[in-house]
Formats: C-alpha cells, structure tokens, sequence
C-alpha cells in the first residue's frame, strides 16, 4: 500500500497537469477510434433565426414617410430642409424649394437648380430663368404677379444642385417624387408644365422630351405640358419657334 506521502505526490502532479491544460487521462492500452460508433447527426432547428437583422427602408420610403402628414407648404419646405437621405444636399449651398404665389392656376416645375439657384436660393434665375420670365411674359403670365389668373409657380424635381450640374439618377428623382407630389396636391394648380426629361419622366413615365414636347399628358387628373427646359433653347435658339407653339397651346386651354 502507497503512503500518505506518496498519494500527496499523486494528486500534486495531477492537479498541475490539469492546470496545464490536461482534459483525458492516458490509459494503459491504445483505443481503436475506427470501433467506435459514429455520432448521431444533430438535427437541425426548425426555429426561425431571430437574428436575422431587419431591413432598411429604402430611401423613397423615407420621403414617403415624412411627408405623409403634411397639411401646408410651410410644412413641405420644412421636411424638405431637415431631409438627410439625399447626398446631393451636402454639396449644394441651399435647398432650391420654390417662387412664385402658389395660388397660381399655372404651376411649372424644372428639372434641378444650376450654380445661380444654388446661391440665391429660387428656381429660374440664371439665363435659363430670364428667358422662362419672357417666355411667359409673352402669354400674360409672370412669376410677380399678384393675381392668380395672371401668376405662375415655380419648382424643381431636384432641391439641390447635382455636381457639375449633371443630370440627376433615376435613383435621386424616386427619392424626390414624393415631396413633388405632395406639392402638387397642396398647390393644386389647374395646368402644370414640365420642362425638360427630369420633370417629364417623375410625372409621366416618359423621356425625350424634344420628341414628346407639346403633347398634352394627365397627372393626377391635372393636364400636364411637357416642354424643352429654357436652358435647351438657348442653346438650339431655332427650337424656340416650338416652344411658341406650346405656350400659344398653353394659353388657348387656359382659356377655354
């Protein structure tokens, strides 16, 4: 029989190798792992993954949601201002919200503003906006004008410059049909007019403008003109004598 001293010894030496890091005891014989029984396969849960992360709203979503309550314009130029899904807004100067007296029976709506929106602040007031005002001008109307019969008001699919004015993405003008047709329903205007593809393809559906121009479309119940953006004919002045025919198209159903 060992001693006290001996089992001491033992139990000393295996508690240090488990210390160590020791888990199975070596046995005086080698096991055979190939005889031993193949471990039953653990069945698969059938219990939904609860981790699975929840996805995010795309960001038309956003837009749809924030002006979802809107009563008055003051309130849509608000949500527009403190709008943050959009990365055109860090790069611009100001958001480009609007002119004119939106009790205007013309509302006319641009594609985005260019450098001189973007620091004043308003749609149509670089060379584009001049030649817009005489367009206008030409059928009694204008953006001054007091008189609802005699105004027009003034927007852009797009609040903040694209850099190097580029063409906005599908993906931006999604984002941003929202705020337009709540717009439109708070303005409630009696004719609107498109000017350019960005404006024609957020209401209509459609693009070419210069094929589509001066053909009368609907939006929600409202009769729609598309027309070349004003920047377009200062660069084609021969288009002009179209965009003529499109106002004298404008003014004979005003007056009808």
């Amino acid at each position: 029989m060992e001693s006290y001293e001996e089992w001491l010894g033992a139990y000393a030496a295996l508690a240090w190798q488990v210390e160590l890091g020791v888990e199975d005891a070596v046995l005086d014989a080698p096991i055979n792992r190939y005889d031993i029984a193949e471990p039953a396969p653990i069945a698969k849960s059938t219990k939904p993954n609860v981790q699975t992360p929840v996805k995010e709203l795309d960001p038309t979503d956003y837009a749809k949601a924030a002006v979802k309550d809107i009563q008055d314009i003051n309130a849509l130029q608000n949500a527009l201002n403190g709008f943050e899904h959009c990365d055109l807004r860090n790069g611009a100067r100001n958001t480009v919200f609007a002119d004119g007296i939106p009790s205007s029976r013309v509302m006319i709506i641009g594609e985005a503003p260019g450098r001189d929106e973007d620091q004043q602040g308003k749609p149509f007031v670089g060379r584009a906006g001049q030649l817009l005002d005489k367009m206008f001008a030409a059928i009694g109307l204008s953006r001054a004008s007091d008189l609802s019969a005699k105004g027009i008001y003034i927007t852009n699919v797009i609040p903040w410059r694209p850099p190097q004015n580029r063409e906005p993405t599908p993906q931006e003008i999604a984002m941003m049909v929202p705020f337009l047709q709540r717009h439109i329903e708070l303005v409630a205007p009696e004719f609107i007019v498109v000017m350019g593809n960005t404006p024609m393809s957020a209401l209509l559906g459609m693009r070419g403008i210069t094929k589509h121009r001066g053909t009368w479309g609907m939006f929600d119940g409202k009769p729609v003109l598309p027309m070349v953006h004003p920047a377009y004919l200062l660069r084609n002045p021969i288009a002009k004598r179209d965009a003529w025919a499109d106002l004298l198209s404008l003014k004979k159903r005003m007056e009808a």
